[in-house]
C-alpha cells in the first residue's frame, strides 16, 4: 500500500500489477482484533474500504459484486425462502438478497462488527435493510458457525469472503464446503466469490475440486467486471446438485424490483466462459 501523492495503491500479491484511486482524505482508520480497517473518499469512486490495505468496495462499482453474488443464485434456485451469507459486513449483499420477497429469513454471519458498524456510518445505501426483521446477525467466525449449524437449515449459502489469506483460507477447503453441503437444504445452493479467473486460476480450480469433493454434483463459475479488484475481471462460483446454467427467466424479466446491473442477458452471458476457462474448469 502507498499513499504517496494523494493515491491509494494496493500492489498484487505474486501478480506483479497494481491498482491506484486517488485520495481526498482519509475518513477513518481502526485497528480490530482481525484486521486494521480505513475509510478514503476519493476523488471519483466515493468511499472506499480498505481492509489490511487491500481494497474491499467503492461507492462507484461495488453494486456490479453484490448484485452478481446475490441475484443469479437466488434465480437459479427454484423458491429460495432462507439463506445464510457468511461475510458480507458491509451488507451490500444483504441489501439485494432481502430485495426477494419470497425471502423469509436472512442470517448473516460476520466475523467483525467493526466492518457492519463502519458500513453503516460511511456506506449508508448498503445499509438500508440492515433493519428489516428477516435480517438476523451472527457477529462471529463463519467456519465454527458452520460447523456447528444445524443440517438442512438453509436453501442458500452465500460466502461474500475477502481473499484466501489468515482466517479467511479455511473459507475455500473441503472441510467448509462438506459443512455447506450439509446445512444446504438437499436442492440448496451454495455461491462463493472466487477471484480473478486471469490471476488466480489455481485457486478457481481447486474450489472446483474441493466443492465436488465435498459433495457437490456440479459447480459453475459466473464471470463480470470489477474495476478496483486485481484485473478488473472477478468471478462467483456456484455449487448444487442441479443443473446450474438454468434458471428462472421470466421470474428475472417480471423481478418487481431494480437492479443496476443484473438482467436476465447479463446472467446467461456471465455463463459463457472464454476458451481457456471452459478447458481448465469442469463442465
Amino acid at each position: 500500500m502507498n499513499l504517496d501523492n494523494n493515491w491509494f495503491t494496493e500492489f498484487g500479491l505474486n501478480t506483479g500489477c497494481a491498482f491506484s484511486l486517488q485520495i481526498k482524505a482519509k475518513l477513518h482508520e481502526e485497528q480490530t482484533p482481525f484486521q486494521k480497517i480505513t475509510i478514503y473518499e476519493t476523488t471519483e469512486f466515493g468511499n472506499l474500504m480498505t481492509l489490511d490495505d487491500m481494497i474491499m468496495l467503492t461507492d462507484r462499482d461495488n453494486f456490479i459484486y453484490h448484485e452478481m453474488i446475490a441475484h443469479p443464485v437466488l434465480f437459479t434456485h427454484p423458491d429460495p425462502r432462507s439463506v445464510a451469507i457468511i461475510g458480507g459486513g458491509d451488507c451490500g449483499t444483504l441489501r439485494e438478497v432481502l430485495k426477494h420477497s419470497r425471502i423469509e429469513r436472512v442470517l448473516q454471519i460476520e466475523i467483525d462488527e467493526a466492518v457492519t458498524r463502519l458500513a453503516e456510518q460511511y456506506f449508508p445505501t448498503l445499509c438500508e435493510s440492515n433493519n428489516d426483521s428477516r435480517a438476523e446477525f451472527y457477529f462471529e467466525d463463519g467456519i465454527k458457525w458452520m460447523a456447528e449449524a444445524p443440517d438442512d437449515l438453509v436453501d442458500i449459502i452465500i460466502v461474500d469472503s475477502t481473499d484466501p489469506l489468515g482466517p479467511g483460507e479455511g473459507l475455500f477447503t473441503v472441510e467448509f464446503y462438506h459443512d455447506c453441503r450439509r446445512v444446504l437444504a438437499p436442492d440448496g445452493l451454495l455461491v462463493q466469490q472466487s477471484e480473478s479467473p486471469l490471476l488466480h486460476l489455481p485457486l478457481l480450480q481447486s474450489m472446483h475440486e474441493a466443492m465436488r469433493e465435498a459433495g457437490f454434483e456440479n459447480t459453475r463459475s459466473l464471470h463480470f467486471p470489477q474495476c478496483v479488484y486485481p484485473s478488473g475481471w472477478w468471478t462467483v462460483t456456484l455449487a448444487g446438485m442441479v443443473d446450474l446454467t438454468q434458471f428462472r427467466v421470466e421470474a428475472v424479466h417480471d423481478k418487481p424490483f431494480t437492479t443496476r446491473y443484473y438482467n436476465v442477458d447479463i446472467h446467461q452471458a456471465s455463463l459463457v466462459l472464454p476458451s481457456f476457462l471452459t478447458a481448465a474448469l469442469p463442465d
